[in-house]
């Protein structure tokens, strides 16, 4: 122990370096720190720089940006690249350079959003050709994420082909071209379909420059519209109107092609500007009117079904392809104008006689009248004259009624031979329409098909009393019912009316007769064919006086000749009553007992 000497230590030794197991002084520390921090990139939080990617699994990918640590990023950063590998350079941005586990935090979604507006912006200017990832589905189209940012892809941008299912392109990665961007709400648009048109459009003009009318080509349907068919004939599409496809009419074309269906079209016409090809399907077999039997002939029956309907007819299809009109005129023997609607509708199957038959101009006409008797060829069998039946009123006019008795008979009945005594003066006074009407035939009219009808000669003709009882000079008594300018409608017994003029209304007094009084009327005229009685009320105390005075002329003529006016005026006297008794006529009996004897003569 006493050998043991007492050492110093180095004054500048490093006791933590030593601690740690270094053995160096901080000199060289120092120098060995500078040497390392030379081998790294200098970074700084916030940056976007770009790395290497040097390992990837399922979930993570690692990349190494220079730094002392490496960074990871998740793998669905990078979905929109699913070709990613080790050794591909990739832009990230640095969240932070050491977390608390001293871990370099990246991400790679970051860094394309920061440079993604510029980006995308050249991709417009530069028609550059684009990846993006199609995330999902939205209204019209999808959401495209490409550089990070959120685009739209329009449904009709997808692809040259109309698409049946947006929902098989979410998750996939597809080229694009940027074809729009809205600058002030950052939106933008792109497209795949322009992508390939280009190509396209170089395949048509090669495809339509061999083209020609007549010419039969394989297709498949592309497209089905309400108005026709596309037909992709291999790069370049041609329509199929509606009215080509078949012969026969069709409502809609899915009734004849479906969907992806190959068939064999023939070329109709083109367009090479606007590269518009019209095709034929029905072109490819014979018209149906040429197949039509040779047979067929105007006055055979055929049968069919009902097409196509309008007011004035109906179009009847006998074979495809081969259709005739059924005017409404030929479908029943009435001629009261009718509509179509009335006897058929669409989807019937009728009968029909053939009418004409034109096969150059492929026209056909038919009837359904003609499957039934003509009934003006027995109308004098059927509907002699004085024959009594019942008809239905169909329409008026001022001078009478028009009424069917059956279908296709019509007759009128004139407005004179409604009713013997009342004077209608519009027929609408007296039924309506619709309404059933008991008629006599008077007249037959087979050249003009109309009967000539009466209504009021089911009854007995009255005036034939009435000329028995309103003889000339009989006095009756009588209301005013009606007052016009030419004089006064007068009700007499019996429901017959008279007329009486302004002079002959004029009272004994002086005064004028007013509306519903009741008076005394003589008839001064009775015109049984005119129907007509003409009355007098003045004409009572007038005819008085007037005999009066001739009987005072009388006597004093007797006088004057000696004779004795007495007995003459005893004799003048009786006259007069004799006259006013013969005409008040009230015995109901006499005009019964009258009637009775008419109608034992017929």
């Amino acid at each position: 122990m006493e050998n043991l000497k007492n050492i110093a230590p180095v004054e500048d030794f490093n006791w933590d370096a030593y601690e740690h197991g270094e053995s160096f002084t901080s000199a060289s520390h120092e120098d060995l720190e500078k040497a390392y921090d030379s081998t790294l990139n200098k970074v700084s939080d916030r940056e976007v720089v770009d790395g290497v990617v040097i390992a990837m699994n399922k979930r993570e990918v690692v990349v190494n940006i220079g730094f002392k640590s490496d960074g990871i990023i998740p793998l669905n950063e990078f979905r929109y690249n699913p070709e990613l590998t080790v050794g591909d350079t990739v832009e990230v941005y640095i969240e932070n350079q050491e977390d608390k586990k001293g871990q370099l935090v990246l991400s790679h979604r970051k860094a394309r959003a920061t440079r993604s507006w510029d980006r995308v912006n050249a991709a417009l200017e530069n028609e550059e050709i684009i990846k993006g990832f199609i995330k999902c589905r939205t209204k019209g189209g999808m959401i495209v994420d490409v550089f990070g940012i959120e685009a739209f892809l329009p449904g009709s941008q997808i692809d040259v082909k109309p698409i049946r299912d947006y929902d098989v392109f979410v998750g996939k990665t597809m080229e694009f071209k940027v074809v729009k961007i809205n600058q002030e709400f950052k939106n933008v648009v792109v497209s795949h379909k322009a992508l390939i048109e280009a190509e396209l459009e170089q395949q048509k003009k090669e495809i339509i420059g061999k083209l020609e009318k007549g010419q039969v080509l394989e297709g498949t349907v592309k497209n089905i519209t309400s108005y026709g068919v596309f037909i992709d004939l291999g790069g370049v599409d041609g329509l199929i109107h509606i009215t080509d496809l078949s012969w026969g009419r069709v409502s809609d074309p899915k009734e004849v092609v479906e969907l992806d269906q190959k068939l064999n079209v023939v070329i109709l016409d083109f367009d090479d500007e606007k590269k518009r090809i019209a095709l034929g399907l029905k072109q490819l077999t014979p018209h149906p009117w040429d197949a039509l039997s040779a047979e067929l002939q105007v006055g055979d029956k055929v049968k069919g079904k009902v097409v196509v309907m309008a007011d004035y007819g109906a179009f009847i299809e006998i074979a495809p392809g081969v259709e005739g009109l059924i005017h409404v005129s030929e479908m029943s023997w009435s001629q009261h104008l009718r509509s179509a609607q009335d006897f058929m509708k669409v989807g019937d199957d009728v009968e029909a006689v053939v009418l004409t038959l034109d096969r150059e101009e492929r026209k056909m006409s038919l009837g359904i009248k003609q499957l039934k008797q003509d009934p003006w060829e027995s109308i004098e069998q059927k509907y002699p004259v004085a024959s009594k039946h019942t008809a239905k009123v169909r329409n008026f006019t001022n001078f009478g009624v028009f009424v069917e008795i059956e279908e296709g008979v019509d007759g009128l009945i004139h407005i004179s031979d409604l009713s013997w005594t009342k004077k209608v003066k519009h027929p609408s006074e007296f039924t309506q329409i619709g309404a059933d009407i008991e008629v006599q035939v008077l007249e037959i009219d087979k050249d003009n098909r109309r009967l000539s009808l009466g209504h009021k000669q089911l009854e007995e003709n009255p005036w034939d009393v009435f000329e028995t009882v309103f003889t000339v000079g009989s006095v009756h008594e009588g209301t005013i019912i009606e007052m016009l300018d030419k004089g006064a409608v007068v009700a007499l017994p019996y429901g017959v009316e008279g007329f009486a003029t302004p002079k002959h209304l004029v009272k004994e007094d002086g005064s004028q007769a007013q509306m519903d009084e009741k008076l005394e009327f003589k008839v001064i005229e009775f015109n049984k064919d005119a129907k007509r009685i003409i009355l007098s009320h003045s004409r009572i105390f007038e005819d008085v006086a007037k005999a009066e005075e001739r009987a005072e002329k009388k006597a004093a003529s007797n006088a004057k000749k000696g004779g004795n006016s007495n007995n003459n005026r005893s004799e003048s006297a009786p006259a007069i009553q004799n006259q006013a008794a013969s005409t008040t006529l009230g015995d109901f009996d006499a005009l019964a007992a009258l009637k009775e004897q008419l109608e034992g003569k017929k």
